[in-house]
């Protein structure tokens, strides 16, 4: 699974990352999490908002922090 955080560097991204992060290591699923930052690439995504978290070149989350629920929906973990 490749997962992609977007966003520009700000608080609200930042811990968005983090909060993936975490979800990923607490399930032990198999995912390449990485940031995007650089705009011009986070423009080509066509997301409205960041932060946004992409799963398979899909766009889950975009415009708030999730919650970890929110974030194991995002990424095919049962609840």
């Amino acid at each position: 699974m490749e997962v992609i955080v977007l966003g520009a560097g700000c608080t609200a991204c930042n811990k968005v990352y983090s909060a993936v992060e975490k979800v990923i290591a607490e399930t032990g699923i198999q995912a390449n999490l990485h940031k995007e930052e650089d705009i011009m690439k986070i423009l080509k995504c066509n997301v409205m908002a960041t932060p946004a978290v992409i799963v398979d070149g899909i766009v889950k989350l975009q415009g708030t922090v999730p919650s970890e629920v929110e974030i194991k929906k995002a990424l095919g973990v049962s609840v």
